[in-house]
């Protein structure tokens, strides 16, 4: 297991992030926010998903007002994400929104971040600065020549500080670049520097295809060095996937358990049977599980139950007909048309079992 770096923790609505508290997976809708029905809905096929926490974007007052409905019936903790004007933070604040996505220096001096930080101080709203490779200050370019890890890094205290000027430390910061190698040592930079929850994630990653590649070198690499609380993965598209490969990337570090995990052998000479159309079609009948199970579909009769004998239960493909195993155990044989309904049998009993003995 990794050591986690240890940060302070805060509590956004019903979610902690940070300390010891587990790694929450969020996500932000793409409806219109002034539409409280299609957002809803949204927000909640994305908590069915395993959604922790979602964002919503507020760029006008229809929207803010749109929060109030929203904040009032979403499943999840709902973040406002905020540009350049400060009522806007102040209307989501008094809509009931359980956090913030705000850069002070960029929303009009001191006075109107002060407005926003009294607001959000007796309901202990936490504020994410979110650092954008993209959208630096013209100053720390001509300084840095190009958006480096440094100036992201600068970028970022140069917000922190003015929260911390007025006494306000419920902070999250994030430092985002299309580029994994500058994400990494800016997330490294800043993790060395303060104890400041981290909200991790390579934005602008690209469509499901490039983007699942990109978020998980990515995000994966610093979970793997411990550094992160809380993550987005960014992808053109439906945000039902960001939740799913965010899981995927956990799960696959041990980080969190989440659905079923499939185990599938790349195929080889000694294949007899159509490994590749089976093992799609059991991880789409797969999709419906939301328990933690570890299901294999494997090529070989031979070696398949050995190999993957740490799984609950799986498949091993023969000539025309395949076996079943739970735990490395072969059950029985069956022909290749009815194994993956006799597979689904077995998954169906462990997960009976389970319920059973809890």
């Amino acid at each position: 297991m990794f050591e986690r770096r240890q940060t302070r923790e805060l509590l956004l609505g019903s979610q902690k992030i940070g300390g010891s508290a587990k790694i929450t997976v969020q996500s932000m809708t793409n409806t219109k926010t002034h539409d409280a029905d299609a957002t809803l809905a949204q927000i909640r096929e994305l908590a069915a998903a395993g959604c922790d926490i979602i964002r919503c974007a507020v760029p006008d007052m229809p929207a803010a007002e749109g929060l109030k409905r929203i904040c009032k019936e979403s499943p999840i903790p709902v973040i406002a994400d905020i540009h350049f004007d400060y009522k806007l933070a102040l209307a989501a604040i008094e809509a009931g929104v359980d956090g913030l996505r705000l850069n002070p220096g960029n929303i009009g001096g001191e006075d109107k971040v002060r407005a926003v930080v009294e607001a959000a101080r007796p309901k202990n709203i936490p504020i994410r600065i979110g650092v954008n490779a993209g959208s630096l200050p013209k100053d720390l370019l001509e300084k840095y020549g190009h958006p480096t890890p440094e100036a992201m890094v600068e970028a970022a205290w140069r917000h922190i500080k003015i929260l911390e000027d007025m006494d306000y430390r419920n902070i999250k910061v994030s430092l985002k670049c299309h580029d994994v190698p500058t994400t990494l040592a800016a997330y490294r930079l800043m993790a060395s520097q303060c104890d400041y929850p981290l909200h991790v994630g390579v934005t602008e990653a690209g469509t499901v295809n490039s983007g699942i590649i990109k978020s998980a070198v990515g995000i994966g690499t610093l979970l793997a060095e411990g550094i992160g609380d809380t993550i987005r993965v960014s992808l053109t598209g439906d945000p039902v996937n960001e939740v799913k490969v965010a899981y995927n990337i956990l799960k696959s570090l041990g980080l969190r358990e989440y659905g079923p995990t499939l185990i599938s052998c790349p195929t080889c000479g000694r294949t007899q049977i159509n490994l590749e159309k089976l093992a799609l079609e059991v991880e789409k009948r797969l999709d419906s599980i939301t328990e933690p199970i570890v299901v294999a579909v494997m090529g070989c009769v031979v070696n398949g139950p050995g190999e993957a004998r740490e799984a609950d239960v799986g498949i091993a493909g023969g000539k025309g007909e395949g076996l079943i195993f739970r735990k490395g155990e072969v059950l029985r044989k069956v022909p290749e048309d009815r194994i993956i309904d006799e597979l689904f049998v077995e998954i169906d009993k462990i997960l009976i079992e389970r319920k059973v003995s809890h």
